[in-house]
């Protein structure tokens, strides 16, 4: 009982306090604008390797795809990835990895992971979007971090189509 007692007490406790002061990483966004300025505009989508070494991907979620289709990130490397949606919640998970999270218009959704197996994993969307929804599917190809390196050393936006 007094076990039963500590946890409702210890919820009670948490979920007044993230009621009073909501969690401060929440980032949010114009889904108005998202395509147009900051962030996420098309020419900024994609993977880049900072030049202090830190592989980010940003993306897109909307019905019913995403934008890019195609992502590229290296193995055995944290990969911090940054996304929104623009018109309803979507999420995505990697493969038989731990990459996995909702996109949800007007937010951003950041997770840092590291990828163990090189090959290409299938990225569906994972909460239903509406009538086009089972054929929103992407794909990431795991590189290789030397094969990564070499392709990212430019400073250009990688996808698995490049120019």
């Amino acid at each position: 009982m007094a076990i039963t007692a500590l946890l409702v007490l210890v919820m009670v406790v948490t979920g007044l306090h993230w009621a009073a002061m909501p969690p401060s990483r929440v980032e949010t966004i114009d889904v108005r604008t998202v395509h147009i300025k900051g962030e996420f505009v098309e020419s900024n989508l994609g993977t880049t390797l900072g030049a202090d070494g830190k592989v980010v991907v940003r993306l897109i979620a909307q019905q019913y795809s995403f934008e890019p289709q195609c992502i590229v990130v290296p193995a055995d490397m944290p990969v911090t990835f940054r996304g929104t949606a623009t018109d309803a919640i979507h999420g995505f998970v990697v493969g038989r990895t731990n990459a996995n999270t909702m996109l949800i218009p007007g937010f951003v959704a950041t997770f840092t992971t590291t990828f163990r197996r090189t090959g290409e994993q299938l990225m569906p969307c994972h909460e239903y979007c509406g009538t086009g929804h089972e054929a929103m599917w992407g794909r990431v190809q795991i590189l290789p971090p030397e094969e990564f390196l070499s392709k990212a050393r430019g400073g250009e936006r990688l996808s698995c189509v490049q120019r």
